[in-house]
């Protein structure tokens, strides 16, 4: 929004607020400012904002001066934390249409009870500003949610990728090598790579390519692996064929300043990935991979050879095709990276689709349980004689104190540019009558099952082996529990 229209908002709030605060109805204040009543309406609606002979007649009729009802800073105690969020960056940059959702309908809703609101709001706004949510955090949560509201499968997306192949003269069974990427990237765009650039810089380590704009040059970082060279290209493809006016130059991005360029970023991945992994060919995969009576690892790396991608790829591409074309809704997927002690472990990126599942991140610095398979993976890497090849792994997770259970798959890569750390990423599915229908090898009675948490801090679970700190959240809830028991008989005595 633009301050224009938060200026409208917030007299349209005003009004309204003062209007029913004087206990007047719109035909009542029309009879004392001489604005017709559907005039006033539509001021209410922020769809009319009065010239200044009109706002004096209002500001009379609702007993304040004209100063107070035009400042969008002088605003009455009991409604200032709504107002305050009509001008946060909530508002400014959370992508309301894109769910669907009315702005107007919003304050409409906030300004029949403000009062009843005000405490909950402003309990909010604290909550963002001691937590420093940025607006950043903003953004990366809606794209969650709206990855969710599609089932995370974009169908117009998998069209412009098939008028792509069409346009280029590509099958979907070619397997191009980077080279040939290049080549396409040249000669339909004319942009050159460039692989010096950014490791002439040692403060670029982390940055994995760059986009010159001017000189058409896209920058890849010397450390990428081939496969992680290949998706930049192919995101880079995207990004020209689609022809989007938010464009990210960086990644990872560094200045994520509105939800249209975090989305933009998302669709050119979600092209690379689906002009690497083909629909129909990663359908195939997946009855495939459905079909088999016993778990074989092999399987997921083979599947990487074959499309010559990241892991992070080939499991995220598999969050498109699951839930579109098998049913499989309930799923999540998350990226876990550790530090060679194998004591730290940070979650770097999830998704959830059709609710919130088990894992999830944690923000309050604690300790992920060390029974998943995505921790496991690393360390089962970081033990191996070569640290440098990929290790996949699954098992059952059915979570403490929960019927929730799922089936994870996960494949640990060491962390090219920081040699110090390894990643792993995971898809987890819902073990359900959906599953159990698609997967035979949910059988397999050498697929390992075991009971896991979400944390140590917050996990209950008795003589646990992979313990690594104490339950200080059970037991705080315990103590406390014991506080007011000890109080209680005191009604006793």
């Amino acid at each position: 929004m633009g301050t224009q229209e938060i200026i409208k908002l917030i007299f349209s709030f005003k009004v309204k607020y003062l209007r029913l605060k004087n206990e007047l109805s719109l035909k009542e204040l029309s009879n004392n400012t001489g604005l017709s009543v559907s005039y006033l309406h539509d001021i209410e609606k922020a769809k009319k904002y009065p010239k200044v002979e009109k706002i004096e007649n209002l500001a009379k009729a609702l007993g304040v001066d004209y100063d107070y009802l035009v400042s969008i800073h002088q605003i009455d105690k009991k409604i200032k934390p709504i107002a305050d969020l009509l001008q946060s960056d909530f508002f400014q940059h959370f992508p309301l249409d894109r769910f669907g959702i009315d702005l107007y309908k919003i304050i409409e809703i906030l300004s029949n009870e403000p009062e009843k609101v005000n405490a909950f709001i402003s309990t909010m706004m604290k909550l963002a500003r001691n937590y420093h949510v940025r607006p950043s955090m903003f953004y990366l949560n809606a794209l969650r949610s709206y990855q969710d509201m599609q089932n995370n499968y974009f169908e117009d997306l998998e069209i412009n990728v098939n008028d792509f192949r069409k346009e280029v003269g590509l099958k979907a069974t070619d397997s191009l090598s980077i080279e040939n990427w290049e080549n396409l990237l040249l000669d339909y765009f004319q942009v050159s790579i460039n692989r010096d650039g950014l490791s002439e810089h040692k403060k670029l380590n982390n940055i994995r390519s760059y986009y010159a704009q001017n000189s058409k040059i896209l920058f890849l970082n010397k450390g990428l692996t081939k496969a992680q060279e290949i998706f930049l290209i192919c995101r880079e493809l995207g990004l020209q064929f689609l022809k989007t006016d938010f464009r990210p130059t960086v990644m990872p991005i560094q200045d994520l300043n509105s939800f249209e360029k975090l989305l933009a970023n998302f669709k050119a991945s979600y092209f690379a990935a689906a002009l690497l992994i083909p629909e129909q060919e990663i359908i195939k995969d997946i009855r495939q991979l459905s079909q088999l009576a016993d778990w074989d690892k092999q399987i997921l790396l083979k599947f990487l050879k074959k499309y010559n991608v990241s892991p992070e790829t080939l499991l995220q591409r598999m969050t498109n095709i699951l839930p579109h074309h098998f049913g499989i809704n309930d799923l999540f997927f998350i990226r876990l990276l550790g530090h060679e002690s194998l004591k730290y472990f940070r979650m770097t990126k999830e998704l959830h689709l059709s609710q919130i599942h088990n894992p999830y991140a944690s923000v309050a610095d604690e300790h992920y349980c060390r029974k998943w398979v995505s921790i496991n993976s690393i360390k089962k890497l970081r033990s191996s004689i070569d640290e440098t090849e990929l290790l996949a792994d699954a098992q059952i997770s059915q979570y403490y104190d929960t019927d929730n259970e799922y089936l994870c798959l996960s494949i640990a890569r060491p962390d090219t540019q920081n040699p110090k750390e390894s990643v792993s990423v995971t898809i987890g599915l819902m073990v359900n009558d959906e599953l159990r229908k698609l997967i035979r090898f949910l059988n397999d009675p050498d697929l390992k099952k075991r009971t896991v948490n979400t944390t140590c801090e917050r996990c209950a679970m008795p003589d646990c082996e992979a313990r690594v700190v104490a339950p200080s959240q059970i037991q705080d809830e315990k103590s406390n529990k014991q506080l007011l028991l000890l109080l209680e008989t005191l009604d006793h005595k």
